[in-house]
């Protein structure tokens, strides 16, 4: 756990993090590029509260747009901090074909 401008996070810090790259997936899942070069899987169903309730529609859900290395979505009312989109993903490894 750490506090950061007064916010208590889950995990570790992970300074300076930015998202690079969102990809929407199908169900919810989002291929997420980090500035460490990370790719990783996201769920972004697993948002909850008031502040997530538009994800529940599909057309918002699947146009995520970055802001200065955030992800956000429906014209920057929605957005989630890099740091717990990466505490909250799965590693992604690409398959060479």
């Amino acid at each position: 756990m750490y506090i950061l401008n007064d916010v208590c996070y889950a995990g570790e810090l992970r300074e300076g993090i930015k998202v690079t790259e969102v990809k929407p997936l199908r169900g919810g899942m989002m291929l997420v590029t980090f500035s460490t070069g990370e790719k990783r899987l996201f769920d972004a169903t697993r948002l909850k509260g008031s502040a997530f309730e538009p994800l529940k529609d599909e057309n918002v859900l699947n146009h995520p747009a970055l802001f200065h290395g955030v992800i956000t979505w429906n014209n920057g009312e929605i957005d989630i901090a890099p740091e717990a989109v990466y505490q909250n993903s799965y590693a992604y490894e690409e398959m060479a074909i």
